[in-house]
């Protein structure tokens, strides 16, 4: 991170905050130990990003699983916005319900016959790739543009879509991956936050209509 001039990084239910050897290797980036986010949940740690990306080799209906240099652009192209890089556990990765909490997937194209690599290693990878995208923009800035939905607000029309099918009646049985499904159509068309807290509104009131509440209650 240091090399690549990337300073903020979230825990997510650390178990414990002693990282002694990690100060031994870490030369010249000591203050970096000192920085990170300890977070209960991948909520927490990704609620303010417009855009979470889970590193995983694992295929999702829907998902295409983006390359380290193709997940740099789209970074820098969805700046203002925040992305969370989410990371997985040294030895096993992410979760099957990390994985799906993330928005899109990205996984290092490495050779069959060796594919895993060490979370150091992995980090690097996509920490190279970012600074190599960010260099090459610096001579064409971006055009301005609206200020993105982070996913905190995107979870909230996640809800609000699911109450409003539960009162309409679309979801009379188990949930499944039904809404999943559609809330994913919106993550992937980039709302801003008034884009976001239009469809928040809309949503909300119409779920008042359908279970008969007063329009204005």
């Amino acid at each position: 991170m240091k090399n690549f001039g990337i300073a903020e990084w979230a825990i997510v239910a650390l178990r414990s905050h002693d990282f002694g050897p990690a100060r031994r290797v870490a030369v010249h980036a000591e203050e970096l130990l000192d920085r990170p986010r300890l977070c209960a949940t991948l909520e927490e740690a990704v609620g303010d990003c417009a855009w979470v990306v889970g590193t995983s080799s694992r295929r999702v209906r829907g998902r295409p699983r983006l390359s380290p240099a193709e997940v740099a652009r789209e970074i820098l192209a969805r700046a203002p916005g925040r992305t969370a890089l989410v990371f997985g556990d040294e030895r096993s990765g992410l979760t099957n319900d990390e994985v799906l909490r993330c928005h899109d997937l990205s996984a290092i194209p490495a050779d069959a016959a060796q594919p895993s690599l060490n979370l150091a290693q992995a980090v690097l990878v996509y920490c190279y790739e970012l600074r190599g995208a960010a260099l090459t923009q610096l001579v064409r800035p971006p055009a301005p543009r609206a200020t993105p939905a982070t996913d905190g607000e995107l979870s909230s029309v996640e809800e609000a879509l699911r109450d409003l099918l539960r009162a309409g009646g679309f979801l009379a049985g188990p949930e499944r991956h039904a809404v999943r499904d559609l809330a994913d159509t919106l993550r992937r068309a980039r709302l801003s936050r008034r884009e976001a807290r239009l469809w928040l509104a809309a949503l909300r009131r119409v779920a008042r209509h359908a279970r008969g509440d007063p329009l204005g209650g």
